[in-house]
């Protein structure tokens, strides 16, 4: 493997909107991916404290029948049109990935390090982060597009409850996959002088 297999890698991950259920590989090959991540994102002090959850088929539809659900508690009715295409793009998908953080992790470093008990917090969420990243990279480069959602907290105690996820658990992001109908549109970027600076070549 090359460096610039990562970078193209990289390159392709993008926000596919239009996602359907025909997936290039298996889905237990689809569920090897992200257990790959767990097992080798890094993570501060290798806490270690990010959890995943993978939904797919009426699992994952279930998930955003849910998000429907709630939404609905707090959209007007007579906004709601929006909302509910872009639910049922989501639920066109084949699969949902659901990123937590537990807390349980967090609280045990903080007693046990309280010189840093402040960052512990902020250093589970770069785990976390770095999980969506490589979860989401891959995909890509196996063909899979993706989404990422945070209908967080809005959905937490529909999820905890139809999913048994432990109290400790955080739900922190929703990475929505399947097969790619449509590609992303154009990516536009800010400058890269405003955002990239080297010093000392």
């Amino acid at each position: 493997m090359t460096h610039q297999t990562l970078q193209e890698a990289a390159r392709a991950r993008r926000s596919v909107y239009a996602l359907n259920k025909t997936l290039p590989l298996p889905a237990e090959e689809v569920a090897a991916i992200v257990k790959h991540a767990v097992l080798h994102t890094p993570s501060a002090f290798n806490s270690q404290s990010t959890r995943v959850v993978v939904l797919f088929g009426a699992e994952h539809e279930k998930l955003w029948q849910l998000t429907e659900q709630a939404l609905r508690q707090i959209v007007p009715a007579d906004k709601f049109a929006p909302t509910a295409q872009k639910l049922a793009g989501f639920a066109a998908a084949a699969g949902t990935v659901l990123f937590f953080e537990d807390q349980s992790v967090v609280r045990g470093l903080q007693a046990q390090f309280p010189a840093y008990a402040a960052n512990f917090p902020v250093w589970a969420e770069h785990a976390d982060a770095m999980h969506q990243y490589a979860v989401w990279t891959t995909f890509a480069a196996a063909g899979i597009g993706a989404n990422l959602q945070h209908y967080n907290p809005v959905i937490d105690a529909a999820v905890a409850e139809q999913w048994q996820i432990p109290a400790d658990w955080t739900l922190r992001a929703q990475l929505v996959f399947g097969g790619i109908a449509a590609p992303a549109g154009e990516k536009q970027f800010a400058p890269v002088a405003e955002r990239f600076k080297v010093y000392g070549l």
